[in-house]
């Protein structure tokens, strides 16, 4: 069957753009995880990239005191 066969029965109205599909089930593939932000936290933040520094930076400081913990309990 080519091109000139196939008769299109999709209606003029579907916005085929905004289509998603998706796979239910375990075999499912994750194209990225989705995380809701609070409106005060997206207004903090202009973009993903300014928040995945912020959450990087966070987890740095958070390793950081973890260790600083770690030492002082060690010399006690």
């Amino acid at each position: 069957m080519n091109k000139s066969e196939i008769e299109d029965e999709l209606r003029p109205e579907y916005d085929l753009q905004n289509l998603q599909v998706r796979k239910l089930g375990p075999g499912r593939k994750r194209f990225c995880d989705t995380v809701r932000l609070e409106p005060d936290v997206i207004a903090a933040f202009p973009n993903a990239e300014a928040v995945n520094e912020a959450l990087r930076y966070l987890i740095e400081v958070a390793k950081h005191t973890n260790s600083l913990t770690q030492r002082s309990d060690e010399l006690r």
